[in-house]
């Protein structure tokens, strides 16, 4: 081989190799993450910020706790498929007062829903369960502004 092409093929190698390494690391999730979503005209609260790798590292919770892809009522989302905003499916902001949806149905469609009956609902199952918890009032979650 001349070297004029060696070094083309290395050049290709490090190019692959640092695309691929730049592709997982858009994949790793920050340290923190602000619950920030586009589905609402304007948010009426603080928005919420949690300590993302504290959730899966340190407490042990499995990615597939809060990530999902559902399949005949089945979650068949794995670790390593695309993480998708939650208002990818959620796609509206929140029910209206007077709205006699099932509160299933509610999850499913509507931000607010979802958001709170996954996190809430975790944080007030460990609770009632006497294990160390996270916030389950408004004002810890949304914490006025400094």
């Amino acid at each position: 081989m001349k070297k004029p092409s060696l070094l083309v093929f290395a050049l290709a190698a490090l190019g692959v190799v640092l695309f691929f390494a730049a592709v997982h690391a858009a994949q790793e999730a920050s340290e923190t993450m602000t619950m920030n979503s586009g589905v609402y005209a304007k948010h009426t609260k603080a928005l919420v910020t949690f300590t993302h790798k504290k959730h899966n590292v340190d407490y042990k919770i499995a990615c597939s706790d809060c990530h999902h892809v559902y399949e005949g009522g089945k979650n068949v989302w794995k670790e390593g498929r695309e993480v998708k905003k939650c208002e990818a499916c959620h796609t509206e902001a929140k029910a209206p007062k007077d709205d006699k949806t099932p509160k299933v149905e509610k999850i499913k469609k509507y931000h607010y829903s979802a958001i709170h009956a996954n996190c809430q609902g975790c944080h007030k199952e460990l609770k009632k369960a006497g294990k160390p918890t996270g916030p389950t009032a408004c004002k810890d979650c949304h914490p006025k502004a400094q």
